[in-house]
């Protein structure tokens, strides 16, 4: 391989990887514009190495090295936050910039050009889709899900335990706290804890428990819940 070819698939790989790179820039920091020209050129390079190499019967040999390689880095780009997992995209267009930067290195820039294109296309064209595929998930979960309301009535001075214990009875449960607020009884000393707990479906034992563990401790009056509807203020 003469040294021009071999800067011009450099070139080549450094510009498609960029174009990349500014898509992702724009939509998820995380891996943008730099990330994906670096691995679209040492992907050039690596696959370059192949061509340089005069005993080199198989360059495919290292492409095959390149696509594992980079699933490391991919990885480190993916984050779980309770539930949800951020980063697959990204993750995914960091993959297929080190594709672009393959074909680039083993001369292949026509090909190369078409599958960045391809690339930036799906980021695009798909991404209003994707969000509205999302939000309408988003909303059909939300009907899956039943909201009750605790009420607990206890004397003023052990609010800040009647709270920890009604955290810790939840946090036993597939139940998430919501909102939790408290109001005072005018003239008894005593106050009423409001708590908002979310259930998956509909599961009125899971209320059952936490009152029953509630009502064990002799400081607390009186704890009730009802079935309310999800969104209606507390």
């Amino acid at each position: 391989m003469h040294l021009s070819s071999f800067v011009g698939r450099l070139v080549v790989a450094l510009l498609l990887g960029t174009a990349i790179g500014v898509e992702r820039q724009w939509h998820q920091p995380t891996a943008g514009l730099r990330t994906n020209a670096l691995v679209a050129i040492g992907s050039a390079l690596f696959a370059s190495l192949a061509s340089l190499m005069i005993n080199e019967s198989s360059p495919t040999r290292m492409a095959a090295q390149i696509v594992s390689g980079i699933g490391f880095l991919g990885a480190g780009l993916i984050l779980r936050e309770g539930n949800h997992v951020r980063g697959l995209n990204t993750a995914a267009t960091v993959w297929c910039s080190a594709a672009v930067g393959t074909l680039c290195g083993s001369g292949f820039a026509l090909q190369a050009t078409l599958g960045t294109i391809a690339v930036i296309g799906a980021n695009v064209i798909l991404r209003p889709i994707s969000l509205k595929i999302a939000m309408r998930s988003a909303d059909e979960l939300s009907d899956l899900e039943t909201s009750y309301l605790l009420k607990i009535v206890c004397v003023k001075d052990i609010e800040q335990h009647v709270r920890a214990l009604l955290t810790n009875a939840i946090l036993r449960t597939s139940s998430t706290l919501k909102s939790l607020s408290s109001e005072d009884l005018k003239d008894t000393g005593q106050l009423r804890v409001l708590a908002e707990v979310i259930v998956p479906g509909r599961q009125d034992h899971i209320m059952e428990t936490i009152v029953a563990e509630l009502g064990i401790d002799s400081k607390i009056d009186m704890v009730s819940w009802d079935v309310r509807p999800t969104g209606a203020d507390t």
